[in-house]
């Protein structure tokens, strides 16, 4: 994919060998050996990512800081201090068995497009600052997006480090042992806000490669609702318990899945509908299932629609279902977010002026952006996922398309530092 030369756009070309390789050396802490990363928050290899990106920035002469919920905040000086910072950024954290790409490329592009600007002495007078959000994937802890949620003041800070993972360590203490093995940096208050936002990301879906364009314009986001469904049934002994007398949570659960299935489905195919984790207990095989807890991921780009399918799923789970009692509650209600249109065009723009391929799309994902545009004017842009892979080890987005999208990247953050918003 041909990047055109800098003079028609006026802007200046990134370094996309120096992004390749920072994306292969950043691959290899938390590396699998199927090839992706287990790089999740506040683990020892999230903390060494970190370290490294701090490496590389702090070699640049940037500074650094962190808030209370962890969000790491790099920032190349502008020259009026006074000035909102343009930003940029997404997150270094994986799923346990994720890929190279999801977040991290956010990051390293925007970590280029700072070292860029330096490259070809570019002097802009707002700051540019790459953030750097805590806890994105919700894999470890919950809820998802956490750094990016407490900043925004969407969830409080007190719960968030009140947080635990399946050990039973706490979102606190992970925290502080990370911040005591990082370097010494500023301590940046929460409420993180600016002149622009705008997150660069694989796209996670397969649209971009079907449609044969290289780059996503990022219109809007669907909400998310994330639900904690308990059933509760009686532990039995599984040899001397006939089935009449039975309370399996296990089977009166899976007959409850079957049952919201059914309802929520979408001849459209527009609702998304996830059972991501599931958990029995005792976990014996010699015994009847005495209680089983599941999750429910719900996503539509209407609002209206998904709180109207949300209190549906309250609705049926709640009462007894297979002489079980079933009860739930909401973990998460993150409503649609549209993005900031004068960004959006900005990076159309951009890719135009590129000659790249582009369309327009909303994301079917959540991202960090969704709560920075409550604050902050925002915008998203897409690179392709091959095959639309992703949360995987399989992930995979060529080189070519990423050099691609952060240049767009560069292209719009500094046609950003010159607008008003």
């Amino acid at each position: 994919m041909e990047i055109h030369n800098p003079q028609a756009t006026g802007t200046p070309l990134i370094n996309g060998p120096r992004l390749s390789d920072r994306h292969r050396e950043m691959a290899r802490i938390g590396g699998t050996a199927n090839g992706g990363v287990n790089r999740q928050a506040l683990t020892p290899e999230d903390t060494q990512g970190r370290h490294r990106l701090l490496e590389w920035a702090t070699a640049r002469g940037y500074t650094a800081g962190i808030d209370p919920i962890g969000n790491l905040f790099i920032r190349r000086a502008g020259t009026r201090a006074d000035l909102s910072p343009v930003m940029t950024g997404s997150h270094l954290d994986s799923q346990p068995t994720g890929g190279k790409y999801d977040g991290v490329y956010g990051v390293l592009a925007g970590l280029e497009v700072l070292e860029t600007l330096d490259d070809h002495n570019v002097v802009t007078e707002r700051p540019i600052e790459l953030v750097v959000w805590m806890n994105e994937e919700g894999s470890r802890f919950g809820p998802v997006t956490m750094g990016s949620a407490v900043a925004a003041g969407a969830v409080p800070l007190e719960r968030a480090l009140a947080a635990n993972d399946a050990k039973g360590v706490s979102v606190s203490e992970a925290l502080a042992r990370q911040i005591a093995e990082l370097p010494p940096m500023e301590r940046r208050p929460l409420g993180a806000t600016g002149h622009a936002y705008i997150e660069a990301h694989i796209e996670q879906g397969p649209v971009l490669e079907q449609e044969a364009r290289g780059i996503g314009v990022v219109s809007a986001i669907q909400g998310l609702h994330l639900y904690q469904v308990e059933v509760r049934g009686f532990e039995a002994h599984a040899g001397t318990t006939p089935s009449r007398h039975r309370k399996d949570a296990l089977v009166a659960a899976n007959a409850l899945i079957a049952k919201l299935r059914a309802e929520v489905a979408d001849p459209a195919d527009v609702l998304r509908f996830t059972v991501g984790r599931f958990e029995v207990s005792p976990g014996s095989p010699h015994i009847v299932p005495g209680k089983v807890t599941f999750s429910i991921d719900l996503r539509h780009p209407d609002p209206e629609h998904l709180l109207c399918t949300g209190d549906r799923i309250l609705e049926l789970c709640s009462g007894e279902i297979e002489h079980c009692m079933v009860s739930a509650n909401v973990v998460l209600r993150s409503t649609p977010v549209q993005f900031d249109a004068r960004l959006v065009t900005a990076v159309r723009h951009a890719a135009e002026h590129r000659g790249l391929r582009y369309m327009s799309m909303v994301s079917g994902a959540t991202h960090d952006a969704k709560y920075m545009a409550d604050r902050t004017p925002s915008a998203m842009i897409f690179v392709p996922s091959e095959k639309g892979i992703s949360h995987n080890e399989l992930e995979h987005t060529d080189d070519e398309d990423l050099i691609a999208g952060a240049q767009i990247l560069c292209d719009a953050l500094l046609a950003a530092a010159t607008m008003e918003l």
